[in-house]
């Protein structure tokens, strides 16, 4: 936890921001993989977290404004409980070290939100906090003044929450590294990614989400498999730990099975990497992400026009979209206590505004993040280049973007897979500041790293 001073401050400002009425922040609970008893890892609930600091199951945080009280509810450990979990700490003493003056007991909540005064509650995105806020008489829609007041409050990171993101981001490229020894032909998927788990493990946390480890790089999200590494493959590792606060670290990198790029490999990967550079160059306050996006698009779109793959204006076939048959996603997203910051709140609301709406076309539409930046923000930059059959073989099918795409040359590429580059930012006054330990990128800096 931080000082209580932080969630105290933390509360204050969520209280001044709302004005009236009751903030109602379920945590999480325990929830069984194929059975009651054995349970998934308990994560707990981000927005509970940020402003308790209390990580722990079957708890319910809640403000009174009206009244000026902060309520925690749940139950004490029983001897029966222990004997199964060994001794806890008092939720007296988890109050007190968050500032919060008040423990009632779980079976209480229900009476303390009779009234028919306002309730703000946030989505749920488990269906066990849907029947509780239902059985506790919670009704209505989510409160979108929460919603906005909580993304304005989280998407400002403060100095000692950079602190634990850049721990995440340290134990991630302690991982990446480990990939890049451990993936050598005759090696699985699976054991590497396994390899991966054990360094996040090992440094106080876990995994920020299922290790992405594949020689099928062309598939945005493939995770790791029964995939036997062979020489000549490239593998593409996207992974991230989150360290024993729940801050995320995410990284990716590329990187040739036998330690030596084919020249071609090394052709699409300097595209990428240059987009990854021009786009990274790019971040300062009041810049709108979209624009970020767009750039390294056209970095990408440049690239592909030198190796004959695109033709024509780079900067009209991005307007087009036709781009996205090589790069179907967004640039980035934000990064905090969630590997993908509050994305559960909304994306209209995390990466968008009431003026900046999420586009509707393709590649373009899987934007996460499209607003103006501001300092405290933490990004992540992630341009690749994906050649999907299936797709090359549909926008074929109907010459998608003819004057655009060379197919020709496209198919030749079919079976070459996918690069991506992707590193955590932090905003600044005065542009941004990369996050976290360096990790090999270059060409050159990877045929250091398998060459010593």
């Amino acid at each position: 936890m931080f000082s209580k001073e932080v969630y105290q401050q933390r509360r204050d400002a969520l209280k001044t921001a709302i004005g009236e009425g009751i903030i109602l922040l379920p945590g999480n609970e325990e929830s069984g993989m194929n059975y009651r008893d054995n349970l998934y890892p308990f994560r707990q609930d981000s927005c509970f977290l940020y402003f308790t600091g209390i990580d722990r199951p079957d708890l319910c945080f809640m403000i009174d404004i009206d009244s000026n009280q902060e309520i925690l509810f749940g139950d004490d450990a029983t001897v029966e409980d222990i004997v199964w979990t060994g001794p806890q700490e008092a939720l007296a003493l988890q109050a007190e070290k968050s500032g919060i003056a008040y423990v009632r007991l779980k079976s209480e909540i229900p009476n303390a939100l009779r009234g028919g005064r306002n309730i703000h509650f946030l989505p749920p995105y488990r269906a066990e906090t849907t029947i509780k806020l239902s059985e506790w008489g919670v009704t209505g829609q989510p409160s979108v003044p929460l919603i906005k007041a909580i993304v304005a409050q989280r998407s400002i990171k403060s100095a000692e929450e950079v602190a634990e993101i850049e721990k995440a981001v340290a134990t991630s490229v302690l991982m990446h590294q480990a990939a890049m020894e451990l993936g050598i032909a005759g090696m699985t998927e699976s054991a590497v990614a396994g390899h991966l788990q054990a360094v996040a493990i090992t440094g106080g946390g876990n995994l920020a989400f299922p290790v992405i480890l594949t020689v099928n790089g062309q598939f945005l999200h493939n995770h790791a498999g029964s995939n036997v590494l062979k020489s000549g493959q490239m593998v593409l590792c996207d992974a991230g730990a989150e360290n024993n606060m729940h801050y995320a670290g995410d990284l990716t990198r590329t990187f040739p099975v036998d330690q030596s790029f084919t020249s071609l490999q090394q052709e699409v990967y300097n595209i990428v990497l240059n987009a990854h550079q021009s786009a990274a160059a790019a971040l300062k306050p009041g810049v709108l992400f979209k624009d970020v996006h767009l750039l390294a698009c056209e970095r990408l779109a440049e690239g592909l026009s030198d190796l004959g793959l695109m033709k024509g204006d780079p900067k009209e076939a991005v307007a087009a979209g036709a781009h996205a048959l090589f790069f179907q996603c967004g640039l980035g997203h934000m990064m905090g206590l969630d590997v993908h910051d509050m994305e559960n709140l909304g994306e209209e609301y995390v990466g968008y505004t009431e003026d900046l709406k999420k586009s509707t076309q393709f590649g373009l539409k899987s934007l996460r993040l499209g607003r103006s930046l501001e300092a405290g923000f933490v990004l992540t930059v992630e341009p690749g280049l994906y050649f999907v059959p299936d797709l090359i073989d549909a926008w074929s099918a109907e010459s998608k973007h003819a004057s655009f795409i060379n197919y020709a040359e496209v198919e030749k590429f079919r079976n070459f897979g996918g690069i991506r580059i992707e590193e955590d930012f932090l905003v600044t006054p005065g542009g941004s500041r990369l996050l976290g330990p360096p990790l090999a990128k270059t060409i050159a800096e990877l045929d250091l790293v398998f060459n010593t």
